[in-house]
């Protein structure tokens, strides 16, 4: 380091390091050995010598940039760092009914930390109001964040998603925001079925979900005398000529019943119209579960109820006598073919207690036989009790007359079997088919089966049976194979009920794909490992 003289040379000087003063750098002290000599020259020079009167050295530019980015990157990486901390924590929490962790489930929503202060707050976002375990969840979701070293205060906050169907095609709008429509049927008349209807829904509303019930019999419509609305008749939007239905209790209410015209004496297909107005056409508004009371038999109303409306699930009831029991096998069967699981089996008026013993006046077995024959996972028995025979004829539903009482109990359990049965159903529909774009493949896991297995989705494509690959009269092959471009993928996989999936193509040609047929498609032997 050279020190800049004038031209004059004056006199030597030395240069001593005075002080250090704090924040301010060097500070540099010219000292003159001749008296006066020293020449203002060198002063000045000094002066304009940034390098040595500042007593803080400069930052360039290009420092100051680089120290903020390591500053913010740092921020950026304790941010990510507690997130991922939270995220953790939150994983050791498992979901019983679809046996993995919250946070692969996608429940937690709006994460907001503020590690400064300690602050953690979330939203744990359900798949139903209803659920039996939501306690359990933010008891353990506020424990393990509180776990944490650096966490002083945790706010958790519960929700449920959105109400919507299942079924992704054209639905009439009054059923576009119903989460879950569930069938109570037995087949056969006199067995309880109503009873068991209403006080499933008033359980299920009990729990915290938004419900509604459907009394599809017409022709003896049992809804008007079972439940006491302040309002017995069904109004009419002017607007849109839809129909407002009733409520009593918190739950909404629709049956012919209400229409003012009692029990009805008409044709079969008439009936068909009838239920499929009031059915689609009210205004049920948001819903978690609407129950529908499905009339006896196995015939054109039924049919008509399972392929208009998007079920869910199917909730069979029975009593111990062996004729209840051929006619229930003959509605399960119904059910199977039309894809719609049925989850549960009631055996009504099984038995009653007197004198410290148990009474079965009907026999035993048919409920278990059921269970047994067509592999339904749950039975529930109800006991014979005069206040649930004397609750159908008040008005007064018994779940809600005697809420701590045994009948409630039965059905508080039929309740939550419910909730997680629709639970996996949606969740193994919702995931049954999918496209896996890094293996290029189609992955098929259908509904209650163990198989999971891999489709070429050209292949998919070339097996479409609709009239536009196919002619309907003469079953001349009109999809050709050359017509399919080998490396074709899906743009959209959409589930249709429980029994078929939507794939919409490139060519903006939507495939419906019903899992029978999926799963008789040559499959890939070879799939590809994921890179």
């Amino acid at each position: 380091m050279q020190l800049l003289q004038c031209p004059s040379s004056p006199p030597s000087l030395s240069l001593c390091c005075s002080k250090i003063q704090p924040n301010r750098g060097l500070c540099f002290v010219a000292n003159s050995l001749a008296p006066s000599t020293t020449s203002s020259c060198i002063q000045q020079q000094w002066l304009r010598s940034s390098r040595w009167v500042s007593r803080k050295p400069p930052v360039s530019t290009s420092s100051a940039a680089k120290a903020a980015s390591v500053e913010e990157s740092t921020s950026a990486v304790s941010a990510q760092t507690v997130e991922s901390d939270v995220l953790k924590a939150l994983s050791q929490i498992i979901d019983p009914d679809f046996g993995t962790d919250i946070v692969s489930c996608g429940f937690v929503k709006d994460l907001l930390i503020d590690e400064a202060l300690g602050e953690v707050s979330f939203r744990l976002e359900l798949t139903t109001p209803a659920c039996p375990i939501k306690d359990m969840f933010e008891q353990q979701a506020n424990e393990v964040v509180a776990n944490l070293h650096w966490v002083k205060n945790v706010k958790v906050t519960m929700s449920a998603q959105p109400a919507k169907p299942v079924f992704t095609g054209q639905l009439p709008p009054g059923l576009q925001t119903i989460s879950n429509i569930i069938a109570v049927s037995s087949c056969k008349g006199g067995v309880g079925k109503s009873t068991v209807a209403v006080n499933l829904a008033y359980t299920l509303a009990g729990m915290g979900a938004r419900v509604g019930i459907f009394d599809a019999d017409v022709y003896g419509p049992s809804l008007p005398t079972m439940v006491s609305p302040d309002n017995r008749l069904l109004e009419m939007n002017p607007e849109n000529r839809s129909i407002i239905p009733t409520e009593y209790l918190g739950v909404k209410l629709v049956s012919f019943g209400f229409a003012g015209q009692g029990r009805a004496i008409m044709r079969g297909p008439m009936v068909s119209g009838v239920i499929d107005q009031l059915l689609t056409t009210t205004e049920w508004g948001e819903l978690d579960y609407l129950v529908i009371d499905m009339p006896p038999g196995t015939g054109d109303i039924q049919l008509t109820l399972c392929q208009v409306v998007p079920l869910t699930a199917a909730v069979i009831v029975t009593t111990p006598q062996k004729l209840a029991f051929i006619d229930v096998a003959k509605g399960v069967r119904m059910f199977s073919k039309l894809k719609v699981p049925c989850i549960a089996v009631v055996e009504n008026m099984c038995h009653f207690d007197a004198d410290g013993k148990r009474y079965y006046p009907f026999g035993r077995g048919s409920g278990s036989q059921v269970v047994e024959q067509f592999g339904i996972p749950h039975l529930f028995d109800l006991p014979i009790r005069p206040t649930l025979s004397a609750s159908g004829d008040s008005g007064i539903p018994e779940v809600a007359a005697d809420p701590l009482g045994e009948v409630a109990k039965t059905f508080q359990d039929l309740g939550v079997c419910v909730v997680q049965q629709c639970a996996k159903i949606r969740q193994q529909v919702s995931t049954a088919v999918t496209y896996d774009k890094v293996i290029k493949a189609i992955k098929v896991k259908v509904p209650d089966s163990d198989e999971e297995f891999f489709l070429h989705p050209a292949t998919v494509r070339r097996n479409d049976r609709s009239a536009q690959s196919v002619d309907e009269w003469t079953g001349e092959q009109k999809l050709q194979y050359s017509d399919v471009p080998e490396d074709i993928e899906p743009e959209e996989i959409r589930p249709m009920g429980n029994y078929a999936v939507s794939i919409v193509w490139p060519d903006g040609f939507s495939q419906i794909a019903p899992y029978d047929q999926l799963q008789t498609i040559e499959r890939l032997v070879a799939v590809p490992a994921r890179s």
